[in-house]
């Protein structure tokens, strides 16, 4: 626990570190944060890839703790070592990787917050029974923050959490940062973006397969930014359908707002998402979104924007990408619709103002 006088202790644990949307997140929380608390991070993989997103001068420790894989039980004794090591004042964990956190302290060393943002693929149809149980039995006595109202229901209806232990706290935007671009110039080919982890359940092949049923004569093009496993495949797979010259794969974009405001419309072709912050920054961005209804999406997006929410195939996300790419002022209309919903309901502010009153909550009553 903190000495005297000291900023409280906040211990994050994550399955990874590297850039997705929760590690995007705890690295807004804590540069807003600043001073007020200090941190220790876990990677429980090892990969600390958004440590550069981590603002220089945070009080940020990287506490090394024994992991082996398959061996729940052994780990969760050695987290218990770690926990009684670092002190933390509150313990704060992310999604199922990091469920052998709650059985450390089952019996509380910390307060304990779990932060749950969605699912992998192999719980995109439906929960698995014996992760059920798990999150029935271990997080029923500790916080649970939601950043979805879908989340919310899962979490009620199907773990059975006490309505007191949870906390919804959608997920915000700096609005400043990703304004959108100046009018683009007339006569320009249409650039359709998405920024997303190259991993299965994002379903990048199902936009590739989208974008080849666009005609040709329109000069669409379509850029993929970021990194991850598929993405040989997923160049593969570009150049099997023969889309080479009107693909672009980035790969890792340290700062993606300059690039939103490159792009006409933005797309997202998963199979699972809660409430994505990609979503977020296009919208924030001011562009259209041409999306598949999973998660909170349909909820997320300006009314406006709603018939471009597509089912999950690629018939669908391709006749919502058509329309919008031929219609540059409906593109307009709807991109600025979700702008506006982005001031009204998502400035990081009201999240960052949340989330420190939840740890410092956190804090007095451990």
């Amino acid at each position: 626990m903190s000495a005297a006088g000291a900023p409280p202790l906040v211990l994050s644990v994550f399955s990874t570190f590297a850039i997705g949307g929760p590690q995007v997140r705890f690295a807004t929380l804590a540069n807003r944060l600043g001073p007020a608390f200090r941190h220790a991070i876990v990677a429980m993989d090892g990969d600390l890839g958004c440590a550069e997103r981590l603002a220089p001068g945070l009080d940020i420790a990287w506490p090394e703790v024994a992991i082996r894989k398959g061996d729940t039980f052994g780990n969760a004794w050695r987290f218990r070592r770690a926990l009684r090591r670092i002190r933390p004042d509150v313990l704060v964990t992310y999604n199922w990787g990091t469920i052998e956190w709650a059985l450390a302290n089952a019996w509380p060393l910390a307060r304990h917050v779990h932060v749950e943002d969605g699912f992998g693929p192999e719980e995109q149809s439906a929960q698995l029974p014996r992760r059920v149980l798990m999150r029935r039995a271990f997080l029923r006595r500790r916080t649970v923050v939601v950043p979805s109202r879908t989340l919310w229901r899962i979490a009620t209806e199907v773990w059975r959490l006490p309505e007191a232990r949870l906390r919804y706290i959608p997920n915000g935007i700096d609005l400043a940062r990703f304004a959108p671009a100046a009018e683009r110039a007339a006569g320009q080919p249409v650039t359709i973006g998405t920024v997303a982890a190259l991993r299965s359940e994002k379903n990048l092949a199902r936009l590739l397969r989208a974008f080849r049923l666009l005609p040709e004569e329109g000069g669409a093009r379509l850029v993929i930014a970021g990194e991850g496993p598929e993405r040989a495949s997923l160049e593969a797979l570009a150049v099997a359908l023969g889309l080479g010259g009107r693909v672009r794969f980035t790969g890792h974009v340290g700062d993606p707002a300059p690039l939103y405001r490159t792009f006409d419309l933005f797309a997202l072709s998963s199979d699972t998402e809660q409430m994505p912050l990609s979503v977020l920054e296009a919208m924030a961005a001011g562009l259209p979104v041409v999306a598949t209804d999973v998660g909170d999406v349909r909820a997320m997006l300006a009314a406006e924007n709603a018939p471009f929410v597509t089912t999950r195939d690629e018939a669908g996300l391709a006749e919502g990408l058509r329309r919008l790419a031929e219609d540059a002022p409906l593109r307009a209309r709807i991109g600025a619709a979700n702008r506006a919903r982005a001031e009204r309901e998502y400035d990081e502010r009201a999240m960052v103002g949340a989330y420190a009153a939840l740890f410092a909550e956190s804090e007095q009553a451990g």
